[in-house]
């Protein structure tokens, strides 16, 4: 309509009535995409404009769209689908007013059929009463559904599983037996599920539709019937100084454990997809704060003696904007693993169809999580370093390879509220925009054609749990909004329906001041995520308010874990929340505070329209400031910190002898020596290998799986460099 109209009128001013207004040098641009085909048809035409003027020969190398307007615009989210949001609170809302009704149809029927029992004398005489008794219960009969007496049967059904000494289930192929008891030392049997008693069907409905057993549907307990008893739930972030240096911690954290589950920190020259350089601004950051990684060599010292493929093995890597690069070296270091095992097995290199069986092997048993989320990179963290599309073109690319290759174990995104509410934002908030921006990559994956349940299953989320009520009910009210959306608006399959979730204890509830309350802190949060069933847990230590935390402190969060685990009697016990009334009315109040920040977001276009005006880092940084003011003024108490306070402490002289962790001058130019040795062994290969990337990328082809041969070849820098050329660089919306 615009260019139309921009047409119109400069036909109008130069009165050129007899020339098609298509023909007129308007030109349609967007001035926020790059590659924009209307500003190169722009471009062109003033290229020529010049040469006829100037008898100029001017030529460039970016071809002719033969267009004069934005034709390639990327529809992330189709026009139609707009307003997923508000259907989706829609339906959730739905959901629980059907339950209700279904309730107390339920109820009455079960009141009349009572009345009924205590009424029939067994006569033959026609009584009217009777007569309208019957009646009624009828009429309440044909208002109960089929499936709601299914659920009622199912409720008993359950009931009883549990009541046995163990219970059986299977995953996949592997049939799985767990004892229900546990001892106490006062000899009392503990159940491992503890068992509502409701007697009214009515109750059993609303219950098994609201909160249900772990396992079942809507999965508000959790996604697995119980927890497993040979895998804590421990995943403790490391990283610092260069591949060697973290390989070593990780092989410190997982030393007491059976099963590996490494979480991998970067330093901030990779999360911005830089190589380390000796420029200042750069060299000071090589290893600070995380580890330093820009090559494929790298990551396979990163990981070295982890059996990347073992089934008791996993690894998470919190990295965003050059997520996909990072991805592609980990799924090689993966495939390079088993390549050596059969090589020292068999004593030979494998051929050419043995290499493609390990290859395959190697992908659908990997098990680990990237992290990789765009969009709150946007609202509450920095580490956009591409255009928000071609980000997102990059993300579809890699679950697009993933269905391809039959990627299961590995989650292709982590959906990360945990930055959000670093950066201030309340629980409900956080929550909020972290499963509204899940929902927008369902929708954007089902624009590119993928069917639900080939991508659900690979999403996984991150949240944090800090010291508000809220963070009681932050998973279980996730999970429920999600199995309802999943199983009502996009018809997914139970494996769709599970929101998986990993938990990292809040940071920014971590002060400087009386440092050594922070573990109490701590302790609580953890205590709070393994109450709701996380699915894998980090507990902070106590001087990361001040630095990298050390070896020590380490292993005292660690221990908090252990000991909630282990020690804690009631956590024998895995669904405690279950039939507690505040619980209950907590998960009810979030839930609905979620559904109206859903339609919020909807009311600005979605959560890209919102991102565009900036609402979501308005309201993050609304909340924060309020958080902050309610601190200082100490109508907030904190202990330590405003209230409680130490009168002889001195605090600057406590946080001096803490021990700062840099990297040294050695972990640098290791670092520095590493990658010119890199780039020298792959000089001839480099410029080809980018070159065919830039291609795949103009073309439309797919990033990811171009990616997978590039990272053999280039570093992570220079790849980044060449995709600036062709998907352009991030700019913040103002």
């Amino acid at each position: 309509d615009a260019i139309r109209d921009v047409r119109k009128q400069v036909q109008r001013n130069r009165k050129a009535w007899d020339k098609d207004p298509k023909e007129l040098p308007v030109f349609g641009t967007i001035a926020s995409k790059f590659n924009d085909d209307g500003l190169t048809a722009f471009y062109h035409a003033l290229l020529n404009l010049i040469n006829q003027k100037k008898n100029k020969g001017f030529t460039s190398s970016i071809p002719e769209t033969g267009v004069k307007e934005s034709s390639s615009k990327t529809i992330i989210i189709p026009g139609e689908r707009t307003r997923y949001l508000a259907e989706i609170a829609d339906t959730v809302r739905q959901y629980h007013l059907d339950t209700r009704n279904q309730a107390d149809a339920v109820r009455e029927r079960w009141h009349l059929a009572s009345a009924l029992e205590l009424l029939d004398t067994g006569t033959d005489s026609p009584d009217q009463a009777l007569a309208r008794l019957k009646q009624a219960l009828e009429e309440a009969q044909n208002q109960v559904e089929p499936q709601t007496d299914d659920l009622i049967t199912a409720y008993t059904a359950s009931s009883k599983a549990f009541e046995k000494d163990e219970f059986v289930y299977q995953v996949r192929d592997r049939e799985f037996r767990v004892p229900l008891y546990t001892k106490s030392l006062s000899h009392s049997k503990i159940p491992k599920i503890a068992r509502p008693g409701f007697s009214d069907p009515g109750d059993q409905y609303q219950w098994m539709r609201k909160e249900n057993f772990a396992g079942q549907f809507p999965y508000t307990a959790g996604v697995f019937p119980l927890k497993r008893a040979d895998e804590d739930p421990t995943r403790m972030f490391a990283g610092e100084g260069g591949p060697a240096d973290t390989n070593r911690r990780f092989k410190l954290l997982s030393s007491s454990y059976p099963a590996k589950r490494l979480s991998t920190a970067f330093d901030s020259v990779t999360l911005y997809g830089f190589d380390p350089d000796r420029r200042p601004d750069i060299y000071g950051k090589i290893g600070t704060s995380g580890v330093s990684i820009c090559t494929l060599e790298d990551v396979k010292v990163l990981y070295d003696g982890f059996d990347l493929c073992a089934p008791n093995t996993s690894v998470s890597m919190t990295i965003n904007g050059p997520a996909p690069m990072m991805l592609a070296m980990f799924l090689n270091t993966a495939i390079h693993q088993q390549m050596d095992k059969f090589e020292k097995e068999h004593g030979r290199k494998p051929d050419e169809n043995e290499a493609a069986d390990i290859r395959a092997f190697a992908l659908s048993t990997v098990r680990g999580t990237v992290q990789a989320d765009i969009l709150k990179e946007d609202q509450g963290q920095n580490t956009c370093i591409f255009s928000i599309e071609f980000a997102l073109k990059m993300m579809g690319d890699i679950q697009q390879y993933f269905i391809d290759h039959q990627v299961k174990n590995f989650y292709s995104v982590s959906i990360s509220g945990y930055h959000i509410a670093e950066a201030g934002a309340n629980p409900i908030t956080q929550l909020a925009l972290t499963l509204a921006n899940g929902f927008t990559y369902v929708e954007y994956y089902l624009s590119r054609g993928m069917h639900i349940d080939e991508f659900a299953p690979s999403l996984s989320f991150f949240f944090s749990n800090g010291m508000d009520p809220e963070y009681t009910v932050i998973g279980r009210v996730a999970r429920r909004i999600w199995a309802v959306a999943m199983r009502y608006k996009y018809k997914g399959n139970d494996k769709s329906q599970k929101l998986k979730y990993h938990i990292q204890t809040s940071g920014r509830s971590l002060h400087s001041q009386d440092i050594q309350f922070n573990d109490i802190r701590t302790t609580l949060q953890g205590l709070c995520a393994i109450y709701d069933n996380c699915n894998s847990l980090h507990t902070n230590a106590f001087d990361e308010a001040i630095t990298t935390p050390s070896a020590e402190s380490v292993r005292r969060a660690l221990a908090i874990q252990l000991i909630i685990n282990r020690e804690w009697g009631l956590a024998k016990n895995e669904n405690p929340l279950q039939g507690s009334f505040i619980v209950d009315e907590l998960t009810d109040l979030v839930e609905e505070a979620v559904l109206v920040e859903f339609e919020r977001i909807t009311e600005r276009g979605g959560v890209l329209g919102a991102m565009e005006t900036g609402y979501q880092r308005g309201k993050i940084q609304e909340e924060s400031m309020y958080y902050e003011h309610l601190k200082h003024s100490g109508k907030l108490p904190l202990i330590g910190i405003n209230t409680f306070e130490d009168p002889d402490a001195n605090y600057a002289d406590m946080a001096n002898h803490l021990e700062l962790s840099r990297s040294t001058e050695e972990q640098k130019n290791a670092q520095l020596e590493r990658l010119d040795a890199f780039k020298a062994a792959h000089e001839d290969a480099r410029e080809t290998a980018l070159k065919r990337l830039q291609e795949t990328a103009l073309n439309g082809g797919n990033m990811f799986a171009e990616l997978m041969e590039t990272v053999k070849v280039c570093s992570l820098g220079t790849i980044t460099g060449a995709l600036y050329e062709v998907g352009g660089k991030y700019r913040r919306n103002m």
